[in-house]
């Protein structure tokens, strides 16, 4: 019975006691063994998610910039909406037309104009207006006025809302009504700005009659002079006589006797009806001013489908219910709209290239990651399936362990581009850092599975020397070379901007690029991708190629005294096949860089050249009568100023033939000449331009333009200059340009042999033009040499008004960030290799050690190891970089980049080329880096003691 007893105590007390689990926690196991490790991974994937998430975001502000930019720049007349309705269109009572344009009717009017437009077109009410105008002008009575050539002034009367708002009171008081205004009063105050008082020599208490209609004139008297508070505002610019007086001409009058002045009168809202007591032709209207701040370029489709609607559609018809049935709309905003969309359409593609570019490089690292993460446990997970653990079970565990890292990574990434970037709209961006969040988390466990998928006890080598390409590998790589070669005979058709190609033997335009894309990208993503697909191919065609070469060094090194060369073979040889992903990687990046690099250096490029062509020099001073005989010397020590090139310029010569003028300059030969060679704008022999035969010939020789001389021809023909003079020339050297005339037909002739002029250093009359070269050019110093009597435009002044641009100037700093970060990922890819192979390394260099091997011969090893894989790498990525330039250039005009608008100096055939400094720059750096990690490597594998890679069983 005791027995029993304690028997059944021990059991109880044994069924009490709670088991320790035999089982630890699979993910903190694995990350307190390799914190290092996560850490690395989160880095990296917080960097990547926030790369990826910051890009739509930086394009929609470069692209809602633009949009902003490009209304607000535009003229206020033509982007803001005005609807109006004439007296004359609709026959009514003229009591009916009395009240139709009082205050109280068209304040009314005006709130329901408004509510017919719709989302996403946002007015902006601060600028918005509305009143009565004058259609007509009415001839002031007065002879006060000025005159300029004996025509009497004419004024518009205009009766618009908000004027104590939108101006600031200089001098007396606003205008006002003292009682009930009609068609039959006699008199009215009005208000005028200080650039119409100045102008017509109006002042406060100034009385201006103008006729009236079956009545005797009206008298307006002017009450105050203001001063406009936002003078470029759509309240004052959209009907620039508001703010400043124009002096107009008379078509059917000889001149000079057909100038006068035209300025505006502003009586208050209140005063309207008196317009319809005038032949003015009085009529109502309504401008709605867009709202540039609420615009974004994503709703581009929608704005002008809500424009549409507002000018000529629903919106047209709710307007004319609200106002007046003949009631009509006038706007450019339509025009802004799709000059915009056409720059964003050629910008879109080439930011893509890059985005794609990087994207893939990026997405090649993470892969790496994953690999160097299974390639870092494979005994350990080769264990785990030789003791029966199962493929889904040891995925799983891998897929979680990862997530619990790379998720909180991610997210962070997003957080700090949501931040960092800052739009509206934040969809693309959480699909971009998701993607890549997805990826981290799976590159590991599928790296897993591919080499752990049958369970093996010793793997088989897996270099490039002894592994057959495979029956899929084969396909993939034909089916990654027909989307390649697809890519590219698309984008020579089509060209980015949807335009067609430039290339004389390829036809088919085609219309320009559509605005559906997400974030302004281009639809056509395969475009986008051919040089990736170009870097691909050639990354596949250079794994196949190089154990070839290598198989046959090694075979001659083999003959060779010393064992240096022949290892490094040998080791080079045995490179895994995986080695293909840093290759990718590698031939990627460089790739896009040297695509990348050569539209910058080609926008660069086209904006110098339009700017010289603008100009024709590094500064131009130009005014339309003779300058100062003493200014080009004065000039020529101006600081900065290298040579000056003295011209005249005639731009209306009538030619013998009776057709259009033509444009004669008169140069000096031998400045100009050095001018010419200096700028590459037409280079010519200075003698060209001196008659061969006697040196009072009356035939002079002329430089001309290709049209010009298809139309003269080599005949003699006279042209007729401003003073009555004819002059006989004869075209004896073409040119497509010249620094006198960029951008149009041109005659170029000998200035000192021009009859009525005198030689350039001669007389008080000097030339209408200069031409200056040099550095550094003092512009305010030229400007006040001219006493502001001529117009100074300098080189520099011009290619910073095409830089200025933000959507061009937002897609560049996007391009160049993108290719900065895709170098940086194949520097992480190429490190990730080496840190990779780092053991083998380290172990052989033990080993070899204490058979002999010196530090030097050590160093050597390494270095000549790491040669071929460097040098097949940039090689490959040279000329793949080369031939992406030398195939996708024919479709790719660089104009539209470069430039804010097309202008006529914009320089022809601004294709992409081959850039030496983008192909061979990176190609390099990419053997430097290789070559100073492995000698890093050797330095400080030689100073560690080797006891650690000796040791028996290690599988290093």
């Amino acid at each position: 019975m005791r027995t029993r007893s304690s028997t059944s105590s021990r059991t109880s007390r044994v069924t009490r006691v709670r088991a320790p689990s035999s089982v630890a926690p699979w993910v903190r196991t694995r990350l307190r063994a390799a914190p290092g490790a996560a850490c690395a991974l989160a880095l990296l994937v917080a960097f990547t998610a926030c790369l990826a998430a910051a890009f739509p975001r930086a394009v929609d502000r470069y692209e809602d910039a633009g949009l902003r930019s490009a209304v607000a720049e535009a003229p206020a007349e033509q982007t803001t909406v005005q609807f109006y309705a004439q007296q004359s269109t609709t026959e009514l009572p003229p009591e009916e037309w009395e009240s139709a344009l009082r205050q109280d009717t068209l304040r009314e009017q005006y709130a329901r104009v408004l509510a017919a437009v719709e989302q996403p077109l946002v007015i902006d009410r601060a600028q918005s207006s509305y009143g009565v105008r004058t259609t007509k002008p009415l001839v002031a009575l007065d002879r006060w006025l000025p005159q300029p050539s004996g025509l009497p002034a004419e004024v518009s009367l205009v009766a618009q809302n908000g004027l104590a708002d939108h101006a600031r009171l200089s001098t007396g008081r606003l205008p006002r009504t003292t009682g009930p205004v009609t068609p039959r009063s006699r008199a009215v105050e009005a208000a005028v700005t200080t650039e119409t008082a100045e102008r017509l020599r109006i002042k406060v208490g100034s009385v201006i009659h103008v006729p009236g209609v079956t009545r005797e004139p009206l008298a307006v008297r002017v009450t105050g002079i203001v001063t406009p508070r936002e003078p470029q505002g759509a309240y004052w610019s959209t009907q620039p006589l508001l703010r400043t007086p124009s002096l107009m001409r008379k078509l059917d009058v000889i001149p000079p006797a057909n100038t006068y002045w035209l300025g505006a009168l502003l009586l208050p809202p209140d005063a309207a009806p008196v317009l319809l007591g005038t032949p003015g032709d009085p009529e109502r209207y309504w401008q709605l001013a867009p709202s540039a701040a609420s615009l974004n370029a994503r709703d581009l489709p929608g704005l002008s489908s809500s424009l549409a609607a507002l000018v000529s559609g629903p919106g047209l018809l709710a307007v004319r219910q609200a106002t007046d049935p003949a009631a009509d709309a006038n706007t450019g905003l339509d025009t802004v709209l799709r000059s915009h969309q056409r720059l964003r359409d050629g910008i879109a593609p080439l930011v893509s290239v890059a985005a794609f570019g990087t994207g893939t490089v990026a997405a090649v690292v993470l892969l790496m990651a994953g690999g160097l993460a299974a390639d870092r446990r494979r005994t350990e997970l080769a264990l785990l399936r030789a003791r029966g653990g199962s493929l889904r079970g040891v995925t799983g565990r891998l897929l979680a362990e990862t997530a619990v890292v790379a998720v909180p990574a991610g997210a962070a990434g997003l957080v700090v581009a949501l931040l960092a970037v800052p739009t509206t709209r934040h969809a693309h961006a959480v699909v971009a850092a998701a993607a890549v969040t997805l990826l981290a988390c799976a590159a590991l466990p599928v790296s897993a599975a591919a080499r752990h998928a049958v369970v093996r006890v010793h793997g088989a080598r897996e270099d490039l020397t002894s592994v057959r390409p495979s029956r899929r590998r084969t396909v993939a790589e034909v089916t990654l070379l027909v989307l390649a070669l697809g890519a590219v005979v698309a984008l020579r058709r089509r060209g980015t901007d949807g335009s067609g190609s430039s290339d004389p033997g390829i036809s088919g335009a085609s219309e320009a690029l559509g605005a559906s894309g997400a974030s302004g990208a281009s639809g056509d993503h395969l475009v986008s991708l051919a040089p990736v697909l170009v870097g691909i191919i050639a990354a596949l065609v250079l794994v196949r190629l190089y154990p070839l070469p290598l198989r046959r060094l090694a075979r001659r090194v083999g003959r060779l005294r010393g064992a240096v060369g022949y290892l490094s073979l040998a080791r080079a040889g045995r490179t895994p096949v995986s080695a293909v992903l840093p290759l990718l990687a590698l031939l990627t990046a460089l790739t896009t860089a040297a695509f990348g690099g050569s539209v910058l250096a080609g926008v660069a490029d086209v904006r110098d050249r339009a700017a010289l062509s603008s100009t024709g020099a590094d500064a131009r001073v130009e005014a339309l009568q003779a300058l100062p005989a003493a200014l080009p010397d004065q000039v020529r020590r101006s600081p900065g100023v290298r040579e000056v090139s003295p011209v005249n310029i005639a731009y209306n010569v009538t030619p013998d033939d009776g057709a259009q003028p033509v444009t004669l300059v008169g140069v000096d030969p031998g400045s100009y000449a050095s001018l010419a060679r200096r700028t590459t704008l037409g280079t010519f022999p200075e003698a060209v331009l001196k008659p061969k035969g006697s040196p009072r010939s009356d035939v002079l020789p002329a430089l001309a333009s290709p049209s010009l001389a298809d139309r003269f021809g080599t005949r003699p023909f006279s042209v007729r200059l401003d003073d009555g003079s004819l002059v006989s020339l004869r075209i004896t050297l073409v040119r497509e340009t010249t620094p006198a005339a960029p951008g149009g037909d041109f005659l170029v002739v000998d200035r000192a042999r021009l009859p009525g002029l005198p030689e350039p250093t001669a007389g008080e009359t000097g030339p209408t033009t200069l031409l200056v070269t040099g550095s550094h050019l003092d512009g305010a110093a030229l400007r006040a040499l001219t006493g502001g009597d001529a117009d100074v435009r300098l080189r520099s002044e011009a290619l910073a008004r095409y830089i200025d641009s933000p959507l061009q100037a937002g897609a560049e700093r996007v391009y160049t960030a993108a290719v900065a970060a895709g170098a940086g990922f194949a520097t992480l890819a190429l490190l990730l290799t080496l840190i990779r192979s780092a053991p083998e390394r380290t172990a052989l260099l033990a080993r070899l050690r204490t058979m002999g091997l010196t530090r030097a011969q050590g160093r050597r090893l390494l270095i000549l190891e790491s040669l071929p894989q460097s040098l097949t790498a940039t090689l490959g990525g040279t000329l793949a970089g080369w031939a992406a330039v030398r195939l996708l250039s024919p479709g790719i005009d660089l104009t539209t980049v470069a430039l804010a608008t097309a202008t006529d100096s914009a320089p022809a055939g601004a294709h992409l080329r081959t850039d030496p400094w983008s192909l061979l720059v990176p190609a390099l750096a990419v053997v430097i880096l290789t070559t100073g990690i492995a000698a890093a490597q050797a330095w400080w594998t030689g100073r560690r003691s080797s006891v650690r890679e000796l040791r028996v069983g290690d599988p290093r």
